[in-house]
């Protein structure tokens, strides 16, 4: 059921990212870098705003996949979920890192991060990669929404908000084009918001977990894997 479950939603969700690069950021390709931050912003609220309009605003209950079994590693409680997820997780960042440094497509999208212009040149069927990299992207976004609702499965319409936010500032403390770096600056601020919530009110959680990646980037403005070529990337 979970396997199941998770290939159903990867392939929907790439679909829909196939769809989204279609009808919403193709039309904008040469246009400022801005107008398509502009894009990403109001899709996000139109596919929001559908799941309210088809699946209402009520919150639902995820659906039991995997049965929980406890394990106790002295003052230390685990359950084969949350194993489950972090393998599969750290599993799909290794995949994702393999394609993108060892194969003829991630070539291409890397490139195509560096000089979008140049590709077609090249003999590069642009339209292909960035529809394969919307595709992908999508998929694993899918993923990761499956991992989230087993370790909190409570359905509401605006969990992932706060999720992309995180991602996005964890991609930033890694260094952009850097998938281990974006792993890195993901375990980075998880530590400093558990860390911080085990030691002083948890509602400054996110004020002095903030504060720490901005105190980090101060000091290393590409992020921790990042190189001054990254700020000029097309990601």
């Amino acid at each position: 059921m979970f396997l199941l479950t998770l290939v159903v939603t990867m392939l929907l969700t790439a679909v829909i990212g196939v769809l989204v690069e279609r009808v919403a950021y193709r039309p904008l390709r040469d246009a400022p870098r801005a107008s398509a931050a502009i894009t990403g912003l109001m899709v996000g609220i139109f596919l929001e705003t559908a799941n309210l309009a088809l699946l209402g605003a009520s919150r639902k209950t995820f659906p039991t996949l995997l049965e929980d079994t406890v394990y106790r590693l002295g003052g230390v409680i685990l359950t084969n979920v949350k194993v489950m997820i972090v393998g599969l997780a750290l599993l799909l960042m290794w995949a994702l890192h393999l394609l993108v440094q060892k194969t003829k497509l991630g070539m291409a999208m890397r490139a195509m991060s560096v000089d979008y212009a140049i590709l077609p040149l090249m003999g590069v069927p642009v339209n292909t990669v960035i529809v394969l990299t919307f595709a992908l992207g999508s998929a694993l976004a899918g993923a990761a929404g499956v991992l989230f609702s087993m370790a909190y499965p409570v359905l509401e319409p605006y969990m992932g908000l706060l999720i992309g936010w995180k991602a996005f500032v964890a991609a930033i403390l890694g260094g952009r084009g850097s998938i281990p770096g974006a792993v890195l600056g993901g375990f980075i601020l998880g530590f400093i918001e558990i860390f911080v919530a085990a030691l002083f009110v948890s509602t400054l959680r996110d004020l002095i977990a903030y504060s720490v990646v901005l105190l980090i980037l101060t000091y290393r403005p590409y992020g921790l894997f990042g190189e001054p070529y990254s700020a000029r990337l097309r990601l």
